[in-house]
């Protein structure tokens, strides 16, 4: 059972996800709160797997509790869900150390699935989202070949590529005919290969530097 805490300012918005979420036998809400301090304190009593967090709210934003979850209890997830898919905000979230980021108007499946993915360690980005990042990447120049990812093989070149484009390790297995444990291997490597904590990073990285096409 995935423990899911949902942190919106709209009451009815709170009420409804947690309707939405519980459709499945598989999740359980274990609390709502209504701003970003709340959605912390809250997370230290409920212990929840993952917290679907809005970003923006009154007195403490979402980036407040994201950036407060994570340094203090850095196991649980951070799912952002918002309205809001501009540059600025997205980049709030991830410098906050959010595993993930979709927007309201995705499906109650969709939504479903996300948590699910960001549960098991797959970073998600909505379709809208990662075409902000695109643009915001759009331009900025490769490194020379002394860069960290100028030494990557062809195989973890490919890995990196799939984990941008939001595939979980079962699907980057499947497409890479990899028993899913090579693929877990082939990623904790190129964390530690290229410094980064996790697959958010590694997404990030990836769309940086153009190696997500």
């Amino acid at each position: 059972m995935i423990k899911v805490l949902i942190a919106d300012d709209i009451m009815i918005l709170r009420q409804g996800l947690k309707a939405v979420l519980e459709q499945d036998p598989g999740l359980e809400v274990v609390a709502l709160a209504e701003n970003g301090r709340e959605a912390f304190e809250k997370s230290k009593v409920f212990r929840p797997d993952v917290v679907l967090m809005d970003m923006r709210m009154p007195g403490y934003d979402g980036a407040y509790g994201i950036a407060a979850i994570k340094e203090h209890l850095p196991e649980v997830k951070v799912l952002v869900l918002t309205t809001f898919d501009d540059e600025e905000t997205i980049q709030k979230a991830l410098r906050s150390g959010a595993d993930g980021y979709i927007l309201k108007e995705m499906e109650d499946a969709g939504v479903i699935a996300a948590v699910k993915s960001v549960y098991s360690g797959v970073s998600v980005f909505g379709g809208g989202v990662y075409r902000t990042m695109r643009r915001q990447m759009e331009g900025a120049p490769l490194k020379p070949a002394q860069s960290p990812d100028a030494e990557l093989t062809p195989r973890e070149l490919e890995v990196v590529r799939l984990v941008a484009q939001g595939l979980d390790y079962r699907e980057i297995a499947g497409t890479l005919f990899l028993a899913e444990g090579s693929v877990r291997n082939l990623i904790s490597r190129l964390l530690e290969k290229l410094s980064l904590k996790d697959r958010t990073q590694l997404a990030v990285y990836a769309v940086k530097r153009g190696l997500d096409e």
